[in-house]
C-alpha cells in the first residue's frame, strides 16, 4: 500500500487539527495506508502548537516542527517535506477545508502517467471577493506559463517525493508547484475535489495577496521560460530597442546634412524630439543587452550548484 505522508501548516489552527488528523486516520484505516502526519506551526499566537504536542504524544504517526516565526507556506511546506519520509506527499490546509475523504480518489489519479495531481475546488465555499480574483489569477498563470489548471491556489495536492526533492520553496511559490514541477519535466493532472465551508478561525489570506501573487507570476514565467538563457528575453528587448534607437539617430544624422547643404530653414536639430528618444532607446537598449550578459554569467556560474534537468530513470 503507499506510504503516504501528509504535510500540513498550520498557523493559529488550534480548533481544528484534532479533528483533521482524526478524519486522516479514519481514512487511512479504512484504506489501509501507511502514512504519517508532518504539522509545521508557522509561528502561531495561539494554542496550536499545545494541540500539536498533544497528538504527537498520542500517536506514533504525528511528527512536528515549530518554526521560529511566521516564514509563510512555502517555506513551512520545504520543512515539512524534508521532514517527511513518505514516497508520496499530501499537502493540505489545516483549516478543515480540504476533505480527507478525497485522498483515496487522488491516488487513483496518481498512475505513472502522473507525477502530481492537483485538487480542484470545483464548487467552492469562499466568498466572491476570494473566487473572482482567483480565477482571473489562473487564467493568467495558465496564458502565461502554458500549464492550465482551474485552480493553482488549492493547498489539497499529491506529490510524488521526487517533486520536492528538486522543486526547491521559497518566498511565496507554494501556488505555483505544478507550474515549475511541469518545467522540469513532471506530469501534472487535475481533479474536482470536494470544498467545505470554514469551520474555525479566519481566512489568512486577502486583497493584499493580489498583487504580491502577479509579482510571483511574472517571476515564475520568467524562471520557466528563461531560467538557463535570460538573454534570449533581455537581449531581445535591449537589441529592439537598440536598433530603433540607432535608426533615429542614423535619420537625424541625414537630417543634420540637408539642413546644413540645402534647407537652413529646417528647425535645429537639439530642438527635434526624436533626438532625445532615439538617444533614450540607445541607452535602454545598451543597459538590457548588458543585464542579459551579466545574467548568463550568474546562471554559468550557478550550473555547478544545480542541474538545469530532471532525471526520470536511470540505467546501470
Amino acid at each position: 500500500m503507499p506510504n503516504l505522508s501528509f504535510v500540513i501548516p498550520a498557523y493559529n489552527e488550534q480548533d481544528s487539527l484534532v479533528q483533521l488528523h482524526r478524519e486522516i486516520a479514519t481514512v487511512a484505516a479504512d484504506n489501509g495506508y501507511d502514512f504519517e502526519v508532518v504539522f509545521v506551526d508557522d509561528g502561531s499566537t495561539d494554542d496550536t502548537w499545545k494541540i500539536i504536542e498533544s497528538l504527537c504524544s498520542e500517536n506514533e504517526n504525528v511528527n512536528a516542527i515549530m518554526l521560529r516565526g511566521n516564514y509563510g507556506k512555502a517555506a513551512a511546506l520545504r520543512a515539512g517535506a524534508q521532514m517527511s519520509t513518505g514516497e508520496l506527499i499530501i499537502t493540505m490546509d489545516a483549516d478543515l477545508q480540504d476533505d480527507p475523504a478525497e485522498v483515496p480518489k487522488m491516488l487513483a489519479a496518481l498512475t505513472e502517467e502522473y507525477d502530481l495531481v492537483s485538487g480542484w475546488k470545483e464548487v467552492r465555499n469562499d466568498p466572491v471577493n476570494k473566487t473572482m480574483p482567483s480565477k482571473v489569477f489562473n487564467w493568467l498563470v495558465g496564458l502565461l506559463t502554458g500549464v492550465r489548471l482551474h485552480d493553482h491556489n488549492c493547498g489539497f495536492k499529491l506529490y510524488r517525493r521526487e517533486i520536492f526533492d528538486e522543486v526547491k520553496l521559497y518566498g511565496e511559490m507554494h501556488r505555483f508547484v505544478p507550474v515549475l514541477a511541469a518545467a522540469k519535466g513532471f506530469r501534472v493532472t487535475e481533479i474536482a475535489v470536494n470544498h467545505r465551508a470554514r469551520q474555525h478561525g479566519v481566512s489568512k489570506y486577502g486583497l493584499k495577496r493580489l498583487p504580491k501573487g502577479f509579482l510571483d507570476l511574472l517571476t515564475v514565467s520568467f524562471l520557466t521560460g528563461f531560467n538557463q538563457r535570460p538573454q534570449h528575453l533581455l537581449g531581445m528587448f535591449g537589441l529592439a530597442s537598440f536598433s530603433v534607437g540607432a535608426f533615429g539617430m542614423f535619420a537625424m544624422a541625414i537630417y543634420w546634412i540637408l539642413r546644413i547643404v540645402a534647407y537652413p530653414d529646417w528647425t535645429p536639430l537639439h530642438q527635434r524630439p526624436v533626438v532625445l528618444y532615439s538617444v533614450g532607446l540607445l541607452i535602454l537598449g545598451t543597459q538590457l543587452l548588458s543585464m542579459g550578459f551579466l545574467a548568463e554569467l550568474i546562471v554559468a556560474k550557478g550550473q555547478s550548484r544545480e542541474e538545469p534537468y530532471s532525471i526520470a530513470k536511470k540505467l546501470e
